[in-house]
């Protein structure tokens, strides 16, 4: 009973911040996937149909791939004061967000990861729910907010996409029924899966071409790299990739898989992806990282080569551990 009566006293404080706004900005993180862009255009869209002012805030774009979603023209790289109300979406500490907000203070904190570090004055963090545009979908009535079919569409797209189309552990019968309620706001569920999880453009298919020809697998851990040049080679626009990962989380004979992405400026993104079993969330942060216990991430100042060889040992080693860790001694 304490924490439903926190979380409702969080959302009631929600609630009535955003009714005192009149100009909202909204962002998420860096390098946005379909919950980060689902959950931006789903809670702005629902603010705007109340008649708020709505920055819709992603420094990075968004991938070719969703630039099929309404309300993206509203998208911009960066927000102009005035504002009064920073909210933060599917962002699990601010190193994340990549300084969108500069130092202003974040008001309030949606998110689902686990490694949350509840950065904001207010933080709503629900780590058991499959996607953070599943919690926005829960709780806009008590905000005062209605869906829309353009807001319903973005939610769902985040609901799919970090679920993996419903696949992932901590899919429950919850997250069946906000779609479904997303659905009844006049979304076509059918068409949504395919754009957010089979159809890929050539450039991606190609990229994953790229990192599939450089695949190896070694004591259940696989892993591959996608490098600047081969982005260059297939004429990839974006940083991320393209799912590649998830894609890689498939490799049965795998316990954790790994995807090393070179990005500018000697920086190297980690994305690790583990079966069920295996709480990963927690060797990601131990390189500044975080997520959940089956898809974590981490960003690593340092070249891709130097990069690889360190996380591959430390996961390697991980996994020796947790087996030698879950050995019945009977």
């Amino acid at each position: 009973m304490k924490i439903q009566h926190l979380v409702t006293n969080t959302n009631q404080q929600i609630h009535d911040r955003i009714k005192q706004a009149e100009t909202i900005a909204i962002a998420a993180h860096m390098r946005p996937d379909g919950d980060a862009i689902g959950s931006v255009l789903g809670l702005g869209l629902a603010l705007q149909e109340a008649g708020k002012k709505v920055q819709y805030v992603l420094p990075d774009g968004i991938p070719n791939r969703f630039q099929y979603l309404s309300g993206i023209e509203h998208i911009t790289k960066s927000y102009v004061l005035p504002v009064d109300l920073f909210i933060l979406v599917d962002c699990a500490d601010l190193g994340r967000s990549g300084g969108v907000f500069g130092e202003r203070q974040i008001d309030i904190n949606i998110d689902h990861h686990k490694t949350n570090t509840h950065f904001a004055s207010i933080n709503l963090v629900e780590d058991k729910s499959a996607a953070t545009a599943e919690i926005i979908t829960n709780h806009i009535p008590e905000w005062g907010l209605t869906l829309t079919k353009a807001s319903a569409e973005a939610l769902l797209l985040g609901i799919l996409t970090d679920s993996q189309g419903f696949s992932t552990s901590n899919t429950t019968s919850a997250t069946l029924r906000y779609a479904a309620v997303l659905m009844d706001a006049g979304v076509n569920l059918p068409a949504i899966y395919a754009k957010a999880i089979t159809e890929k453009d050539f450039q991606s298919v190609r990229l994953w071409g790229q990192g599939l020809s450089k695949l190896k697998i070694e004591g259940g851990v696989a892993w591959t790299t996608i490098t600047q040049a081969d982005r260059k080679e297939t004429n990839y626009q974006g940083n991320d990739d393209a799912d590649l990962v998830n894609f890689m989380a498939t490799i049965t004979e795998a316990k954790v898989c790994l995807l090393f992405n070179e990005q500018q400026n000697s920086q190297t993104k980690v994305s690790w992806r583990s079966k069920p079993e295996i709480d990963i969330s927690v060797l990601a942060a131990e390189f500044g990282g975080g997520g959940h216990p089956s898809a974590a991430g981490a960003e690593i100042r340092d070249t891709i080569n130097r990069v690889q060889k360190m996380v591959l040992a430390e996961t390697k080693k991980f996994i020796e551990v947790y087996f030698e860790q879950s050995i019945d001694p009977s």
